[in-house]
């Protein structure tokens, strides 16, 4: 779990670098702790010895983060739905749900074994 600390400050370090707001940071900050949480613990089953692999890139116009697992890979359509009301009290279920609401883009990729996670942030417009 103490890798999740890391990527979490790497993510902000480069949302600073980038120009974001403290609210923009926080956000995008938020969003990769949760990715990486369900990596670590959901998507390698909290085994030490499975890594996971992340990527952090500023393309000038999106930050682009990518957390991918070893383990055994999931349907994200298949996750249920935080906000129906039979799932309202679950104290489960609502990172997925979470992240998607924090980023412009989220997209996931099987790689058998394994699931990536790529975050969006889109950059403003340069002025000018």
């Amino acid at each position: 779990m103490e890798s999740v600390g890391e990527v979490e400050t790497a993510a902000e370090k480069l949302a600073k670098e980038a120009g974001l707001d403290e609210d923009q940071r926080f956000h995008l900050a938020m969003a990769v702790r949760e990715a990486a949480i369900n990596a670590v613990l959901h998507g390698n089953e909290y085994d030490p010895a499975l890594p996971i692999e992340v990527s952090l890139e500023n393309t000038g116009q999106d930050l682009v983060i990518t957390i991918a697992d070893q383990g055994r890979g999931f349907d994200p359509a298949a996750i249920p739905d935080p906000l129906a009301p039979e799932n309202l009290l679950r104290g489960t279920g609502r990172g997925i749900f979470l992240i998607r609401s924090l980023m412009d883009e989220v997209r996931f990729r099987q790689l058998h074994p394994g699931t990536e996670l790529t975050l969006v942030k889109h950059l403003a417009a340069a002025a000018g």
